[in-house]
């Protein structure tokens, strides 16, 4: 691993994800939508390294990322969860393709929004958001992460999507399938952001293409 930080505050966002807050070490750079590997540095954890992105804007002067847990495996994540600040954490250098090239359209599942915050924060701050819209798929109101956020930034081009009816947050049930994206994306000559579980994220890719989206078009990571 190349840096190590002292992790700063937690931040409990839905019932299963969390705001860390970890200092930035000297020299890491990233572009909105990259990912870093991320380690405890203690007994046990340290060789235990996973992808997360950061969703703060690169030229902030701490890191923030947005991790959903699970406590059904007993992994980094859940020890993450039990994690106080103070605790050193080991991180990467940034890697990832799924970086900003164009106006389109960002579509989510759970916690594949964390690189879209990342983008469209940058986007905002940088007031160019104008021409996107975003598709974000939950299985339930409870689990969509930032919704004040996201629709403050895309107002009715934001479209929250539960797999299970009802919720106060949600504007339709069901799947993103084929036939909601034709009702949702107007054309395919526009760039497609997909991040997801990986069976997600080849249904979306999938869909897209029987749309006549083209391959270059389609940037995705699961």
């Amino acid at each position: 691993m190349d840096y190590r930080a002292s992790l700063l505050m937690t931040q409990l966002v839905t019932h299963d994800v969390r705001h860390y807050i970890v200092e930035r070490p000297e020299g890491l750079a990233f572009e909105a939508g990259q990912g870093v590997m991320l380690a405890l540095d203690r007994p046990g954890w340290r060789e235990i390294r996973r992808p997360f992105t950061p969703t703060s804007l690169p030229r902030d002067r701490v890191l923030e990322f947005t991790i959903k847990t699970y406590p059904e495996h007993e992994g980094l994540t859940r020890e993450l969860h039990h994690t106080e600040p103070g605790a050193e954490v080991l991180l990467s250098r940034p890697f990832g393709t799924l970086t900003y090239r164009g106006p389109g359209t960002f579509i989510a599942g759970g916690a594949g929004v964390t690189p879209f915050l990342a983008m469209l924060r940058e986007l905002a701050h940088s007031n160019r958001l104008g021409g996107h819209q975003l598709i974000y798929a939950n299985r339930t109101s409870a689990d969509i992460i930032d919704p004040q956020e996201l629709r403050h930034y895309l107002g009715e081009h934001c479209h929250f999507l539960c797999s299970e009816a009802g919720g106060a947050l949600c504007d339709a049930s069901g799947l993103v399938d084929r036939d909601y994206l034709a009702q949702i994306i107007g054309t395919t000559d526009q760039a497609f952001y997909v991040c997801g579980p990986p069976g997600f994220v080849t249904a979306v890719t999938g869909a897209l293409s029987e749309l006549g989206a083209s391959s270059e078009a389609v940037l995705f990571e699961s």
